[in-house]
Parts: C-alpha cells; structure tokens; sequence
C-alpha cells in the first residue's frame, strides 16, 4: 500500500468516525493543552523543553491514543512540574493533575476502539463511574495531602502514597475488575 492509499484510507476512516471516539480524542486535546498550559503561566520558571516534548506527544496521543506517546505525555509534565515547581500544593497543580487524568481516561477509552468504530451509549456508562470517582479524588487527596504537608505529621509520604493507592483501587473497582482472573 504506498502513500496515497494509506491517506485516502485514513480519510476514509476519519469519515466514518463515530462521536464518542471523535469526543474522546477531542477532549484529551483540551485536557493535554489545560496539562500543557497551567504549568507554563506560573510564577516559576519551567522547563524549555516541557512544550517542546508535550506538544508532539499529545498530538500523537489525539492521533494514536493506544501507543506510548500518552504515557510520555504524562511523564513529561508530572516530571516537569517535579523538577522546578514549589513543593506546596496549589489549585495549579490539582488542575494540572485533573487534566492528566482526563488525558489518561480519554486516551485508555479511545485506545480500545477503532478510530471508526460505533459506541452504544451502554459502553460508556462503564467509564462514567471511573471517571467520576477519579475526577473526584484528585482534589481530596490533594486537600489531604495539603493538610498533613502543613501540619508536619511524621509519615506524610506514608499517608499521601496511602492515600493514593486506596483512590487507585477504588477505581479499579469501580470498572468492574476483580483481584482473580481465574
């Protein structure tokens, strides 16, 4: 298949692309640019090279949700935002991190379908209870993690990597997944 086949195949699939793969990829383009651009208005100083990697992953990502160009995505914010943001937490860095989850839930659901494929609504109710619990946790373990941060309680990584886990399994749960997969 040579080049204009592909193109004309592609544009073909494009055509035929339901609405909730095309709302998929339409909102990790919000989410990553929220991601992208929350951290490059702050008051410190961010790495040069944070839009230059972010950007071309996430339009991998919008592209070709199921490769790893979204987990670099990821990677590449948290990590710069590590590197030169203030230890506190901010309204800044809950947004930011809403947004990556939003990136990561919208890319896990659009990586499981063809980009021309048709969703029941009743696909989606499957992702609506994950997506809801996770929007909802960031915040309230960021307020805790807050919280035990400035009250200088012994453990506080403890509590905060805790606290984490539990909002991960209550997820996974959520989905419908089970411990055996017997």
């Amino acid at each position: 298949m040579n080049a204009a086949e592909k193109i004309t195949l592609w544009l073909a699939q494009l055509r035929a692309s339901g609405r909730a793969v095309v709302y998929a990829r339409m909102l990790m383009a919000v989410a990553g640019a929220v991601a992208l651009v929350v951290p490059a208005v702050q008051s410190w100083d961010q790495l040069d090279l944070i839009p230059l990697v972010g950007v071309p992953m996430l339009l991998a990502t919008i592209v070709l949700p199921d490769s790893p160009a979204g987990v670099v995505f990821v990677l590449v914010v948290a990590l710069g935002w590590l590197m030169r943001a203030p230890a506190e937490i901010s309204w800044s860095l809950v947004l930011t991190a809403l947004a990556l989850v939003v990136v990561h839930l919208a890319a896990a659901f659009a990586a499981q379908l063809p980009s021309y494929a048709r969703v029941h609504p009743a696909a989606l109710r499957r992702w609506w209870l994950p997506t809801a619990i996770a929007l909802l946790l960031v915040p309230v373990v960021a307020l805790a993690a807050a919280l035990v941060q400035g009250a200088d309680v012994p453990g506080s990584l403890v509590v905060t990597v805790v606290a984490m886990a539990l909002g991960t399994a209550t997820i996974w749960f959520a989905a419908g997944q089970k411990l055996d997969r017997g």
